[in-house]
């Protein structure tokens, strides 16, 4: 092997048009390979190619950024490699694409541009028809692999999901994990994998008709095998997250940092072909500069978009109810494509567990539910008792199909000290039924966590598997501070233990005459309802109100464009249907249908709601399920 070249332009353009990304070994015509790193904090960086026991180093030049490079021919793909900065220990590429031997290994080229692809008439999903499907890969399957994961999207299919959400598979420690802790941005984790196994799941969903979001975390890295720091400033300590020292997006040197994120959004939307990202908590995302970095990712995606053809979605979650997000970028927007609305759980899960401790002390009141479906954001600039103050804003100019709502979602469950379902809070399937019929007959876009069909009852808790002691426990004195004044949620698991780990793997049954394969029906019925009834396709028109005649309990009516009227029931007591009765419109589903596990047998005409019932009525050319 020769001593290679030093000097390549790293702007060269690639074969088939695709950008060159600025980090990362790049392979060349001809079997060579190219590798940059910025490292402004080193003098000397040397590229070290790892063969066993076999280390051999080459030193790398700089140019005026602080951009060290080097080509060298003749690297096979698997080829092991790390960096040495002025002369220390070896550590892995920040823009790695695999880490096979972990966090704290060497990393290893890898071509992804060699992927055989089957896709090539994929042209994505529309947003008003995107269901999301939120899974985490190791948990998922007994497996807990990317491969794993394919036979099963043919059942997500016909139960009538659109788009499959991966929780991050950014290289974290350890083997179990929720993904959070990631380190490796640019490497799918190797226990689930690599990223030969990614390229094949996403191809698949596109093959099953799904298109496929990958959650991003940018706000923060996790606190083991993080070696970015010794590279350069990816990190701006005027600024604190909940998990640490927050990403450096507008400091000093921040310039580098911000591309290191936007061509980590691009290899993923770009070279592995996912539909959209889902960007994990941009509150924590500090940037004060004229050009917010949100707004790069969203120009990022329509570049990708416009040169593939199909459609790209950002989705970001946000806890501070700012339709800024979303806003178009010449009404001084991010541009965005949809947020995660998280007000409408909130308020159906305080209304019908009784919780009103934490951030559940803003909610749990009947009206809530009425003008969550009205609006996504219950707190738009009103007072907020949790956060003594006033929060959010009007989403102004903004339809229903920006936001994403949910009954459960990672941190829904797993933010509990137990990773409690909503299955097991709620006491009887019937209002199970009832809280599947708010979210799915919403005017917003629906996201179920994997599992919540059929009712899982397993939990989803914390788990994770550092291999620093004083980091292990750490966290689990973190867990158990946090959960204190939760005691009747019962005992913290532990986070570290593999039986932890293990209660999350999904049962994936629902036997014949259960309510589990009751569930799973209700959930089939209204997301196809969602795709042919025209009422639930109009996400501007709906109006929601509690009925002033309820003689028993709540009553609350919802109603789409105009033709499809919702009533539920919201009482554990039957109601007389109310004055205005069926509208003169047909009775299209009943929430306790006996098909559904309920004991509404047939669909003669309705006198009286059955406890936490919902029924729908609507024109009579609509297909009705029964």
């Amino acid at each position: 092997m020769s001593s290679g070249s030093v000097n390549q332009a790293a702007d060269t353009p690639l074969e088939g048009g695709r950008q060159r990304p600025r980090c990362g070994p790049i392979g060349e015509p001809g079997g060579s390979v190219h590798w940059r790193v910025w490292a402004p904090r080193a003098q000397k960086v040397d590229l070290v190619l790892i063969d066993r026991d076999q280390h051999r180093t080459y030193p790398m030049e700089a140019d005026e950024d602080s951009y060290f490079q080097r080509t060298l021919p003749d690297i096979p793909e698997g080829q092991r490699y790390a960096y040495r900065l002025d002369e220390g220990p070896e550590r892995p590429d920040p823009c790695s694409l695999w880490q096979p031997e972990g966090v704290h290994g060497p990393s290893a080229v890898v071509r992804p541009e060699t992927f055989s692809w089957t896709d090539q008439k994929w042209q994505g999903v529309r947003r008003e028809s995107l269901v999301f499907y939120e899974l985490h890969v190791g948990t998922f399957t007994p497996e807990g692999t990317f491969d794993a994961v394919i036979p099963r999207l043919a059942a997500l299919r016909e139960l009538g999901i659109t788009a499959v959400e991966l929780m991050p598979v950014a290289q974290f420690p350890g083997n179990r994990n929720w993904g959070y802790d990631g380190v490796g941005a640019y490497a799918a984790q190797n226990t689930y994998g690599g990223p030969q196994g990614l390229q094949r799941l996403v191809d698949a969903c596109h093959r099953a008709g799904l298109a496929i979001v990958l959650d991003v975390v940018y706000n923060h890295f996790g606190p083991e095998g993080n070696y970015l720091g010794e590279f350069g400033p990816y990190f701006n300590d005027h600024y604190k997250t909940p998990w640490g020292t927050a990403v450096n997006y507008d400091g000093p040197h921040s310039g580098p940092v911000r591309d290191f994120v936007l061509d980590n959004a691009r290899l993923w939307l770009e070279e592995f072909h996912f539909d959209g990202l889902r960007l994990d908590a941009v509150h924590a995302i500090y940037d004060l500069g004229a050009r917010h970095i949100l707004r790069d990712l969203h120009e990022t995606a329509e570049q990708v978009e416009h040169a593939t053809g199909w459609t790209r979605h950002i989705i970001a979650e946000s806890d501070l109810n700012d339709p800024r997000l979303l806003w178009p970028v010449e009404r001084g927007g991010y541009g965005l494509d949809a947020q995660w609305a998280d007000d409408f759980h909130h308020a159906v899960h305080s209304f019908l567990t009784g919780e009103v401790a934490g951030y559940y002390e803003d909610f749990g009141e009947v009206g809530q539910l009425a003008r969550v479906l009205e609006r996504p954001f219950l707190y738009a600039w009103n007072y907020s008792r949790h956060r003594c103050r006033k929060h959010g804003a009007p989403p102004e100019g903004l339809t229903g199909d920006r936001f994403v709502v949910c009954l459960q979602n990672h941190d829904q469950v797993g933010n509990r000290a137990r990773g409690d379902r909503l299955t097991t809070l709620l006491g009887t399937p019937a209002r199970q039924r009832l809280a599947t019929s708010l979210m799915l007959l919403s005017p917003y876009l629906p996201l179920l966590f994997m599992g919540e069909e059929y009712g899982e009852e397993r939990p989803f808790p914390f788990f994770c598997s550092f291999s620093d002691p004083p980091l292990i426990e750490a966290v689990r004195a973190g867990r158990k501070r946090e959960f204190a004044a939760f005691a009747w949620q019962g005992e913290v698991p532990d986070p570290h233990s593999e039986d932890t780990f293990a209660s999350a793997r999904l049962s994936w049954s629902w036997p014949e005459g259960t309510p589990q394969a009751g569930l799973r029906c209700l959930y089939a019925d209204l997301l196809s309802a969602r795709r042919n009834w025209p009422g639930l396709r109009d996400f501007v028109q709906r109006t929601a109100r509690l009925l002033p005649d309820s003689e028993v309990g709540p009553l609350l009516e919802l109603i789409r464009a105009g033709e499809a009227r919702a009533l539920f029931n919201l009482s554990g007591q039957p109601q007389p249907l109310p004055q205005a009765g069926s509208g003169g419109q047909e009775l299209l589903f009943s929430s306790e249908a006996a098909r559904y596990g309920g004991d509404r047998r047939d669909r003669r005409p309705l006198e009286r709601l059955l406890p936490h019932e919902c029924v729908v009525f609507g024109p009579g050319s609509w297909e009705p399920f029964w």
